[in-house]
């Protein structure tokens, strides 16, 4: 049996803070996803500093907590209206420390070389619930919804032969992917600066304001009833998430391909993404049958933080400061199934796609948010694609997560993932490229939520494999099917 270790982390001098500190859950943390965040930093470590490394990140969550009080603590409902995140004096996050690599076990768990030469797939890990800190893996469920009064941070770090599995479990009401990596990178310099004995990193309190993206709350007489609570639609059948890469030059010859004639910009986000979405279509619309005259459902989060401009918010700001442009609300109009799959040029849709983006704007969010102060149960507003019919996309880019520079002075995160024991169909999340040098052909890796029954045709389309490589089964649904037969 692995050995474990459970500390109370608490934040450096709270002995001095209030008796009770709240921090409001915005407007805008409601509208997104009811889970837990999942996110494991790999790194390559010797024995002989596994050890350092536990106090370093001890002492390193001990500062980082006490620049950040709203992880320490629960959501709680408020007596006003809406919740917030609580603190007491006395609060603690619980930081487990796991050895996995002791002889009598360690053959039982991938070792860190084992996990680098299997990309990083979550499934190499086998069952999560081993690497966690339950309940607070990813997923729908009741211990994350906000009035059952949810944890909202904890940490695990797993030492494996070759290496550590730091896992930082947020719930996603506190940190959207940028808000952990500013995150991220505030506990690393944090840590550098306690093994290298060097001045600490300052902290822009501006990084919990906000009240940019909190709506006051609205007289109960002026409320509205909203939608319930999203459920997974009917028709949804068990899917895996697969874990594919897109090279650095494929990935130009791409956006050559879907460049528009006349000269009009596209990135080569709009590119890949008009592709992707054009393949998968193609391959899954001969089994759900679609109207092919109906428009089809697609989305994109999209980080707000060099967006705003009145005023413009810190890079580290915490919390979700993110827009979801969706076909279905944005002026241009969507396109129906039969002009994504064939229909419409490649260019034609790239561009679709970039008109989706551009329509993301501080003044557009806040025309929102004015509408969600309105709302009643804002906690039923949250996003959840699978509530839509089947071949509906939420794409999500973690490119600029650049979490491998983080420097915690006993070493640089490998790459990250975001774990996932539950598979939440039409999930697309785009993983930033691990080797960023300009010499490099490495590019993004793209872990699509797909359905299980039709993966084969997907991975041996001939097109799609012109330019995406195939890199296996990145997670599985502990639901249907075990989590150790991959």
């Amino acid at each position: 049996m692995a050995h474990q270790e459970v500390f109370r982390v608490q934040p450096l001098g709270w002995e001095n803070d209030p008796a009770e500190e709240r921090f409001k859950v915005s407007t805008l943390d409601y509208l997104t996803a009811c889970t837990y965040n999942n996110y494991a930093l790999f790194f390559r470590l010797e024995d002989a500093d596994k050890s350092r490394a536990v106090d370093v990140l001890k002492a390193g969550l001990e500062r980082t907590l006490s620049q950040v009080h709203h992880l320490c603590g629960t959501i709680e409902k408020d007596s006003t209206g809406g919740h917030s995140f609580v603190k007491q004096k006395n609060s603690a996050v619980k930081f487990c420390v796991q050895w996995l690599d002791s002889p009598d076990i360690c053959k039982d768990y991938p070792s860190f070389d084992e996990i680098e030469e299997g990309n990083f797939r979550t499934s190499i890990l086998g069952d999560l619930q081993r690497w966690s800190v339950p309940p607070m893996t990813y997923g729908e469920k009741p211990e994350a919804h906000p009035d059952n009064s949810p944890a909202v941070a904890s940490y695990k770090a797993n030492f494996i032969r070759g290496g550590l599995v730091f896992i930082m479990h947020h719930h996603h009401y506190s940190n959207d992917v940028m808000g952990w990596t500013g995150l991220t990178h505030q506990l690393a310099e944090n840590c550098y600066a306690i093994v290298h004995q060097t001045e600490f990193p300052l902290w822009d309190a501006r990084c919990l304001d906000l009240s940019r993206l909190t709506k006051p709350e609205v007289r109960e007489e002026l409320k509205v009833d909203g939608p319930p609570p999203p459920e997974i639609h009917p028709n949804h059948i068990p899917a895996q998430s697969l874990l594919f890469h897109l090279p650095k030059n494929k990935a130009a010859e791409l956006k050559k391909l879907a460049s528009p004639t006349d000269g009009t910009w596209i990135s080569t986000y709009d590119a890949f993404s008009a592709f992707i979405w054009r393949t998968v279509t193609r391959l899954r619309a001969p089994i759900f049958k679609p109207d092919l005259s109906a428009p089809l459902f697609w989305a994109e989060a999209i980080d707000m933080r060099r967006r705003f401009h009145s005023p413009k918010v810190p890079p580290r700001i915490q919390q979700n400061v993110i827009a979801v442009a969706m076909s279905s609300t944005t002026p241009s109009s969507a396109p129906s199934a039969a002009e994504v799959i064939s229909e419409w040029p490649l260019p034609k849709l790239a561009f679709y796609i970039r008109q989706l983006t551009d329509s993301a704007t501080q003044e557009a969010l806040d025309l929102a948010l004015e509408m969600v102060a309105t709302v009643r149960d804002r906690t039923a507003l949250n996003t959840r694609i699978d509530s839509l019919p089947p071949m509906s996309v939420l794409q999500t880019d973690h490119r600029d997560a650049n979490v491998s520079s983080a420097d915690f002075g006993f070493g640089s995160p490998v790459t990250y993932r975001h774990l996932m024991d539950c598979v939440t169909q039409g999930v697309f999340i785009i993983y930033p490229p691990r080797d960023l040098s300009p010499e490099s052909n490495d590019g993004p890796e793209f872990s699509l939520a797909y359905e299980k029954s039709l993966k084969q045709a997907l991975i041996e389309d001939p097109e799609w494999n012109r330019y995406f490589e195939y890199r296996g089964v990145d997670s599985v649904d502990a639901r249907y099917e075990d989590t150790s037969s991959v």
